[in-house]
């Protein structure tokens, strides 16, 4: 008599359930330092002291205070301003961002420009000295300087509409606030403008690297 062999049959079971993602959310700025509070001191240069008081309370105070939550007040023993996070503070970048506007405005940018830094996070200020690029004295800096503004500022207004960024020149120093390619075209500008080139030839071929920066 043949043996009858039986076959098992697997029944097929419903898949375990996979545990839900978990949700974790953003740290605060004072927990990321383990409750440390963190701080920025940016100081305060002599030109600058009379506007700073101007426009303190409306357009300094309030933005960094009410709109990044970052304390700020003005020392006036030292001549700086002091920045540190508080409990509420969303995001550690806020701190740095605010010490950036704060900054940009000592070096003499009006407030709509510095507080660009506020509200975009491609923004940064570059600073770079005449002599830097060459070395020069006397009445050659002075019609440097000349060459770099232009008449009535022409020159300057030029290289910032075509390049979108804005140029501070106090002096031998010269800031530029822009994005980091907008920047570069605009340094090579004054560069050139530095070593002698005429404002013509720097127009055209600024005409012609604004002309790609916009494609």
């Amino acid at each position: 008599m043949a043996e009858t062999t039986q076959m098992e049959v697997e029944i097929p079971t419903e898949p375990t359930p996979l545990p839900t993602k978990p949700i974790f959310k953003p740290l605060k700025a004072h927990e990321m330092s383990d409750g440390k509070v963190q701080f920025r001191k940016i100081p305060v240069p002599p030109n600058r002291y009379t506007p700073l008081k101007k426009v303190w309370e409306s357009e300094i105070y309030d933005p960094v205070y009410n709109q990044m939550k970052v304390d700020i007040r003005m020392n006036l023993k030292s001549r700086k301003v002091e920045l540190k996070t508080r409990a509420d503070t969303p995001d550690v970048s806020n701190l740095q961002k605010s010490a950036d506007f704060v900054h940009a405005f000592m070096l003499g940018f009006d407030i709509p420009d510095a507080v660009a830094l506020l509200r975009m996070d491609e923004l940064y200020v570059e600073s770079f000295e005449i002599k830097d690029v060459k070395t020069l004295k006397g009445e050659h800096l002075s019609r440097a300087i000349g060459r770099l503004s232009g008449k009535g500022g022409k020159t300057k207004f030029a290289i910032e509409n075509a390049t979108k960024t804005r140029i501070v020149i106090a002096d031998t120093r010269i800031h530029i606030l822009g994005a980091f390619t907008n920047i570069k075209v605009a340094r090579s500008s004054l560069c050139s403008l530095i070593m002698g080139s005429p404002a013509g030839k720097v127009y055209s071929k600024l005409r012609n690297v604004s002309a790609r920066l916009n494609d």
